[in-house]
C-alpha cells in the first residue's frame, strides 16, 4: 500500500487548534472507553460487549452514509484494503482488548496503550511515511518517561495486571499501530466520514459469524441500565464519535503526532479513576502528566522534512483517486 503524500506535509498548512482540540475531545471519551468497557463485562461476556458495539455503531454509519453526499459503498479497487481496515479494527483490536481488559485494570490498559505513540512513528519511519525528527524522537521518550512515572507512581504491584491480560492488550495496541499506519492514506484519499463508516461497518460484517453464538438477546436486555448504557457509550461515543476524530486526524497531520495524543490517557484514566471510582492520586500523577504534556507539545511542534518527490507525486493522484470512488459508488 502506497503512503499517502500528506504523511510529508507540513500540518502547519492546516489550522492546528481545532485538530488538536477535537483529539483531546477523543481522549476525553477513549478514558470513558476503559471505564464503560469494564462495566458492561461485569455482566456481559467479551465477545457479546464487542459484537453489540460494532453492529450498533455500524447501524449507525450506515445511517451516516445514507444521508451523505456522494458514495455510499467504497470503489472496489479498495474493498481489500476496508476489509484488512475492518478486521484491525474489530475481530482483532477490539476482541484482544477486551479479554485483555477483563483480565486487566483500566488504568493499566491505558498504560499499555501509550505505547501506540512509538509504534507509530517507528512503523512510519520504517515505510517511510514520515522523516526522522529528533525534535519528534524526544517527545514521544519524553512522553514515554511520563507514562513510566504514572506507573511507579502507583507501584508496580498495582498496576501489573495478569500477565495474560497485558500479553493480549499489547497484542491489540499492536493492531491498532497498523490500523493507524494503513488508515492515514485510507482517510486522506476518501475522507474521514467515510474512511471510518466503510472500515466500521466491515468490522462489523466480520463479526457476523459469532452472532448466533455470541449475540445473547435475551441476557443483553435483562442487564442493568448502567451495562446498557455502557455498551452504548462504546457503540456511539468510542466507535463513532471517537473513531471519526481520529480518522480526521489523520487525514490532516502526520500519524506520529496523532498517536502521541494516546500517552495522554493514563493521567485522564488516572483522574476518571478518583472521580468516578474513588481511587486515591498520588505523586506521579502530576510529575508524569507534566512529562507526558511536555513530550506531547514537543512532539507537535517538531520540524517535518520537505516532501519528497515521490509524496508530490501522490497529492496530485490522492483526488484523483477519491474521484474515481464517487464515479464508481
Amino acid at each position: 500500500m502506497r503512503a499517502s503524500s500528506t504523511e510529508a506535509v507540513s500540518p502547519r498548512q492546516v489550522p492546528l487548534g481545532p485538530i488538536y482540540a477535537a483529539l483531546f475531545v477523543q481522549v476525553l471519551i477513549n478514558t470513558g472507553t476503559y471505564l464503560a468497557g469494564k462495566r458492561a463485562m461485569e455482566e456481559l461476556p467479551p465477545v457479546t460487549v464487542v459484537l453489540w458495539r460494532f453492529l450498533l455503531s455500524a447501524t449507525v454509519f450506515c445511517l451516516l452514509l445514507l444521508f451523505t453526499p456522494g458514495p455510499k459503498l467504497p470503489p472496489r479497487s479498495e474493498w481489500r484494503r476496508v476489509l484488512m481496515l475492518g478486521l484491525l479494527a474489530g475481530p482483532i483490536n477490539q476482541m484482544l482488548f477486551f479479554y485483555g481488559l477483563s483480565h486487566s485494570t483500566a488504568s493499566h490498559a491505558a498504560l499499555l496503550y501509550a505505547l501506540t505513540p512509538l509504534g507509530v512513528y517507528l512503523v512510519s519511519l520504517a515505510r517511510g511515511h514520515e522523516r526522522p525528527s529528533s525534535r519528534a524522537t524526544l517527545g514521544i521518550l519524553t512522553a514515554l518517561a511520563g507514562v513510566v512515572v504514572l506507573l511507579l507512581g502507583r507501584g508496580l504491584a498495582s498496576a501489573r495486571g495478569s500477565l495474560l491480560g497485558d500479553l493480549l492488550i499489547l497484542a491489540a495496541v499492536s493492531a491498532w499501530v497498523v490500523y493507524t499506519t494503513e488508515g492515514k492514506p485510507f482517510a486522506a484519499a476518501h475522507g474521514p466520514l467515510r474512511s471510518t463508516a466503510w472500515s466500521m461497518v466491515a468490522a462489523a460484517v466480520l463479526l457476523l459469524p459469532v452472532t448466533p453464538f455470541a449475540l445473547e438477546p435475551g441476557r443483553t436486555f435483562s442487564a442493568s441500565l448502567s451495562a446498557l448504557g455502557s455498551i452504548a457509550y462504546l457503540a456511539i461515543l468510542t466507535s463513532v464519535v471517537a473513531y471519526l476524530i481520529w480518522y480526521y486526524a489523520l487525514s490532516k497531520v502526520p500519524a506520529s503526532r496523532v498517536a502521541i495524543f494516546s500517552n495522554l490517557q493514563p493521567a485522564t484514566t488516572a483522574l476518571a479513576a478518583w472521580l468516578l471510582l474513588g481511587e486515591s492520586l498520588h505523586w506521579g500523577l502530576a510529575l508524569g502528566g507534566g512529562l507526558v504534556i511536555a513530550g506531547v507539545r514537543l512532539t507537535q511542534s517538531a520540524p517535518l522534512a520537505p516532501v519528497p518527490p515521490r509524496a508530490l507525486e501522490e497529492m496530485v493522484e490522492a483526488p484523483v483517486l477519491e474521484d474515481s470512488g464517487r464515479a464508481r459508488g
